[in-house]
């Protein structure tokens, strides 16, 4: 483990290595404690390097075996070496030249699970960011490029041995063991390098590319599972060929592989040709998995199909370019996944993941632009700002400069900078290139942080027939940047005329195509002309740019967009901020006192939409749901009571199923016909029965209808459903203690499953749910060395529940600050991870931000704290 070392890296001081590496050929000798690794890399100086530069290659908790140059040991006065550096002098004066270094490792034990490891028997790598320096002394960076060959020699017993690229052949390697031998043809990085060897079942199937290829498809799960991956491969299928037609992207190996495996920090990790993924994000099926649960397969398997492209064809000349592979990957997924599914509730979900999770970051201590200036560990920038406001960038220049030059430009990235490690503005000449659009200042989404607040208002002239839009731009200060220059903000708009009509005019002011105001000074003034009657202003159409939009309209406005709208984002996004606006000003109430304001109005917002058979009902749903706490914290931002926010909006809640309550209950049981599918038609008939009965349930208040709702459930997603509502709204009844029983009766033996059981549970909102958490933690179900079931139980706690967490007395700030110190010394990276759930605590009344600040402090008085989580109590205490 890397123990804090106050070492800051700067994107400033970024140089080249003074060595290139032309291959590596790798040998594995497997074993559970003693893995010897043999790397034999041919180099050459670089360009203008120096001729007596030395060799200096990265290393994590490395011993050397053996280090040779051009087969000669090398004197111990030539090198030094300890676990995370070695230096060689004295190198030879031709090039090329061969070093070799041999190590020895024990995967059994490496409880980070980073670089070389074993989970659940097998053998399994994770080398992103920086992880092969784990497995031997190497340029472990992005920007070195090199061609792979990799032998894998291990007992006979241990079947499957995969890495990255194309098969060599397999065959016996001496009476007991066997060996692979693998080859990559596409230069890539070290944090792309795989290898995975163990006992597993595989299905096979294959693609034909667009060029009449056939790729050899393979998904490797544990034995018996295999049937619960088909839902991955199909969405497998179904990326490569949206990528060909999407962005004429073909795949360019034999075979490409996922692998499965329980015990895993991420989502997903692309290596080229060999993508090891969480199997939470292949395994599904109808009894153990969610409708959301097949989505997230869908687009974590698209995603990491599309780098391929968007991050190993094309990878990044430095940690700093993160976003470049991710943002950008995100974006290409995100779109994938409208294209399969319906496009509007697919953005409405990011919209409401990106202010969730990316807008609380970019207001806090942990706020950084989505292209870093310094890190001090860099696998605390796998953030919401590089990954989804990264994509929102991306998604902006398409805004600007339209479709049609958006492809173009990402057609001259392909074909300008495939093999290389580049830099966000390499991305972005290409897109100024095609279009002639100046993107200068666009630039500053990647260099600024913070959410910028674009506040508008309107006025009319009846008698001039015009109409004048104004907007004003502010980007709050973040740590670090205290002066902000004005942003490109592209807003997309519409004009709703009082009997409905949806135009989208060109501002007098511009000869632009109508459809997008550009805000690009700190204030401007767009006006329209030919205007018969006063329209209300529909702003940040499809959510174009990632602001927060401040605007003067009254209820009606939003009520007449809410009616009219032609775009369903929008048309939802008048809805929710009808909602805010009641749930902020009943939180208030709330916590200082008074009578809560009425939510009729409301109500007849939501219950209209929800009746309305012309919607989809995935729409319905989503405007069913309410603002969550979390959201309204941010919105009220400062002095936030998190008891009197649950008070506010379970009371609109409540009136809004009393006064729907035959809708909902005619809803709840309208499920679609036939055997289960997770198609996106059924899943929203789904979504909206779910929603349906969670207001139902709360206007008769009995927990009857959800028990026999959870009874009759065919399908995880139902069941999960119905579960939630008993513990959420029912935690004491007997009906709740029943279904909870049967459910960890049915499902015990699945630990994937019963994530679900303790999440459901950790989000019950109330002071008690602590204890039960500190109950669950001693449950059979829950293993503190498995990232998934730490996150499922202490992150859904600590993210999830905004009661139960932020408990007046600290106690649920002392049970994240013992997990994190007890998690740290095993896994730094998810210690870390679990802990930005405290990013916000300043914004908490007095008495739990200092219940917030001791747990903190106590974090950081820990001895030996990784760098991974003394950079983020750091950060979040400064």
């Amino acid at each position: 483990m890397r123990t804090e070392t106050g070492q800051v890296f700067h994107l400033k001081d970024y140089t080249p290595t003074a060595f290139e590496v032309e291959r590596i050929d790798l040998t594995f000798e497997l074993h559970p404690t003693e893995t010897k690794v043999a790397a034999r890399s041919i180099l050459k100086r670089r360009k203008g390097a120096a001729a007596d530069a030395p060799l200096e290659f990265d290393g994590d908790e490395l011993t050397l075996d053996a280090l040779r140059i051009d087969s000669i040991d090398v004197p111990d006065s030539d090198y030094d070496v300890g676990p995370d550096k070695l230096t060689v002098r004295n190198l030879p004066a031709s090039d090329p030249f061969e070093i070799t270094i041999e190590t020895t490792l024990s995967p059994e034990t490496n409880t980070q699970l980073m670089g070389l490891y074993r989970s659940s028997g097998n053998y399994c790598t994770q080398c992103e960011a920086e992880g092969f320096r784990r497995i031997t002394y190497f340029y472990d960076r992005p920007d070195v490029l090199t061609v792979y060959t990799v032998t894998i020699i291990a007992p006979k017993d241990v079947p499957i041995l995969l890495s990255n690229g194309n098969s060599l052949g397999t065959g016996n390697y001496d009476a007991g063991r066997h060996f692979a031998a693998w080859y990559d043809p596409h230069p890539k990085p070290s944090y792309l390098f795989a290898l995975v060897a163990g006992d597993l079942g595989v299905i096979t199937d294959t693609f034909i590319t667009m060029s009449g290829r056939e790729v050899e498809l393979r998904i490797y799960v544990e034995h018996g599972k295999e049937e619960r991956a088909t839902y991955a491969m199909d969405a497998l299928k179904r990326s490569m060929k949206w990528d060909e037609d999407a962005y004429g992207r073909e795949y360019d190996l034999d075979i490409f592989m996922v692998v499965a495996v329980s015990d895993f920090n991420m989502g997903a990790m692309e290596n080229k040709g060999l993508n090891v993924f969480n199997d939470k994000y292949v395994l599904a099926d109808p009894e153990t998995a969610t409708d959301q649960d097949y989505a997230n397969i869908e687009a974590i398997i698209a995603h990491e199909y599309f780098h391929n492209w968007t991050g190993n064809r094309i990878t990044c000349r430095d940690w700093f370019q993160l976003c470049l592979k991710e943002g950008l990957t995100v974006y290409r997924d995100h779109t994938f996944s409208q294209d399969q599914r319906s496009a509007p509730v697919k953005r409405i979900a990011e919209i409401k993941t990106l202010k969730a999770h990316q807008f609380p970051e970019d207001s806090g201590p942990l706020a950084h632009p989505v292209r870093p200036a310094t890190y001090k560990e860099i696998n605390n920038f796998y953030t919401a700002t590089v990954y989804e406001k990264g994509s929102e960038v991306v998604g902006m220049i398409r805004t600007i400069i339209g479709p049609a030059k958006f492809r173009e430009g990402m057609d001259l990235y392909f074909g300008r900078h495939d093999g290389q490690a580049v830099t966000i503005e390499d991305y972005i000449a290409c897109f100024a290139d095609v279009s002639g659009v100046a993107l200068d200042q666009f630039m500053l989404w990647y260099n600024q942080a913070g959410t910028p607040l674009v506040s508008a208002s309107t006025t009319y002239d009846a008698a001039a027939k015009t109409l004048s839009v104004s907007l004003e731009q502010t980007v709050q200060p973040t740590p670090g940047q205290a002066n902000k220059s004005p942003m490109h903000i592209p807003l997309a708009f519409a004009l709703i005329a009082p009997d409905g009509t949806v135009t989208t005019p060109s501002p007098d002011e511009t000869g632009h195509e109508g459809g997008v105001l550009e805000l690009t000074k700190r204030s401007q003034t767009f006006t329209f002309s030919g205007i018969e009657e006063r329209p209300v202003l529909s702003l940040n159409r499809g959510f174009s740019a990632p602001v927060n939009l401040q605007i003067e309209q009254s209820a009606g406005d939003l009520a007449h967009i809410a009616r009219h709208e032609t775009d369903g984002v929008a048309r939802w996004q008048a809805i929710n901020a009808s909602a805010t606006d009641l749930l902020i000003k009943a939180s208030k109430v709330a916590r200082d006192g008074g009578d809560l304001p009425s939510a009729d109005d409301l109500a007849d917002i939501l219950i209209a939409a929800t009746q309305d058979d012309s919607l989809e009902p995935a729409f319905r749903a989503q405007v069913l749901q309410l603002p969550s706490e979390a959201d309204i914290a941010r919105e009220i931002g400062s002095n936030i009571d998190p008891d009197a926010i649950h008070t506010a909006r379970r009371f609109a809640f409540d009136a809004i199923a009393r006064k729907g309550e035959a809708l909902f209950a005619r809803l709840s049981e309208d499920l679609p016909d036939g055997a289960y599918s997770p198609a996106a038609e059924d899943a929203g008939k789904r979504a909206l029965a779910a929603m349906a009965l969670s207001y139902v349930s709360a206007a008769v208040d009995t927990p009857s209808r959800a028990k026999a709702a959870y009874d009759a459930a065919d399908n995880m997603t139902m069941l999960a459903a119905a579960l939630q509502i008993l513990v959420h709204q029912f935690p004491d009844a007997e009906e709740t203690k029943e279904a909870l029983a049967d459910f960890e009766n049915r499902f015990g033996d699945n630990p994937l499953v019963m994530d679900k059981w303790m999440s459901i549970q950790a989000m019950a909102p109330g002071a008690a749910t602590s204890e039960r958490v500190i109950e669950l933690m001693d449950s059979p179900h829950y293993n503190a060395g498995n990232p998934n079931r730490v996150r499922a139980l202490i992150g859904a706690f600590s993210a999830g529940n905004p009661t139960g967490f932020n408990r007046a007395d600290g106690q649920g700030y002392r049970l994240l600050a013992k997990v994190v110190t007890e998690t740290d010394p095993k896994n730094p990276q998810l210690a870390a991870r679990l802990l930005t759930a405290m990013r916000s605590w300043r914004s908490l009344e007095s008495g739990r931000q200092e219940e917030a600040r001791r747990a903190l402090v106590a974090i950081q008085s820990t001895e030996k704290l990784s760098t991974d989580v003394s950079d983020i109590v750091e950060r979040t205490l400064n």
